[in-house]
């Protein structure tokens, strides 16, 4: 079967069968296009034609790829391209069309993580940073108060709509990543912010978090993940906070919270919507208010027995 057919069969797939997010489908269609045009540069156009030495000498090309900005690709973006191929690979495993097996393709190791979390205070002047005053100052608080309470993601608080949370109980469902729903919880300050925006608005826009009407609009509009992204970065540089900020940070520092307030990381994981608790677990490395304690109580104990012994004698 040809490679441009199969690709083709398999994003239906991830549309149709999967539910995959159009964002979703859009990079494995990159990223299978990429493959394709390396494989026919090399006489591959076929999907049975695909080989262990045909795959190692495309992880060498993806390796000698430069950026617009003349930067090696990450391995983080190497890696993307390979899961792309390998869940290709998956698919035609699963149509027992013969090829090269998935499980032969092994992701790059990459560094860990580095994240970006806010202290207590920071958190506190960032929430408090828009002025309550206007609507756009409402909204703006609201929309912070909303993502440092439920750890949303920037396209699940960006796609939220007026009717989707319950402003009484603070608990409302959200579809996350792979259309998968969970239960967020809103703090007794987030629910006071967003109420105060709610009952600010005279429009009857069904999203929730909307741009204010300018002059020649009709109708007000549902703000774009892009001027979300703008609002907490603006609100984090009115704060005084040097470190940068995005919708992330504060899915970051909510995680990070529950951690060094005594949550388990099962619940932690269920919050954050993660499929796998490995995900979840890059944040024990900075949540853990327990180690600071044990070295300051452990380390170099024997040294000071070691110490006081010879003075003795």
């Amino acid at each position: 079967m040809e490679l441009h057919t199969i690709i083709r069969q398999f994003l239906e797939h991830c549309e149709v069968e999967l539910g995959h997010s159009p964002l979703t489908i859009r990079n494995y269609e990159h990223y299978c296009n990429r493959f394709m045009k390396f494989a026919e540069s090399q006489q591959c156009t076929s999907i049975d034609g695909i080989t262990h030495d045909l795959v190692r000498a495309y992880r060498l090309w993806l390796n000698r790829q430069q950026t617009n900005t003349g930067e090696p690709l990450s391995k983080q973006t190497q890696n993307y391209h390979l899961i792309a191929l390998r869940s290709l690979l998956k698919y035609c495993a699963k149509r027992d069309i013969a090829t090269l097996a998935p499980e032969k393709i092994e992701l790059a190791d990459t560094p860990e993580r580095e994240l970006t979390v806010l202290e207590p205070d920071e958190v506190e002047r960032l929430l408090n940073a828009p002025s309550p005053s206007t609507i756009v100052g409402k909204r703006d608080r609201a929309i912070l108060h909303i993502l440092f309470s439920t750890g949303l993601r920037l396209r699940e608080c960006a796609a939220l709509d007026y009717d989707d949370v319950n402003k009484d109980t603070g608990e409302f469902s959200v579809r996350g990543k792979g259309g998968k729903i969970r239960i967020v919880f809103l703090s007794d300050r987030a629910r006071e912010s967003i109420a105060s925006y709610c009952t600010a608005r005279t429009d009857c826009d069904p999203a929730l978090f909307v741009r204010t009407k300018r002059r020649g609009d009709e109708t007000n509009c549902r703000l774009s993940t892009r001027q979300i992204e703008r609002i907490v970065t603006n609100s984090a540089k009115s704060a005084g906070i040097v470190k940068p900020v995005h919708p992330h940070t504060l899915r970051h520092s909510f995680a990070t919270d529950l951690l060094q307030g005594g949550a388990d990381l099962r619940s932690v994981q269920t919050l954050l919507g993660h499929a796998s608790v490995t995900t979840t677990q890059i944040y024990t490395h900075v949540s853990n208010p327990q180690l600071k304690e044990v070295h300051r109580k452990f380390h170099g104990k024997r040294m000071h027995k070691s110490s006081d012994a010879k003075e003795i004698n």
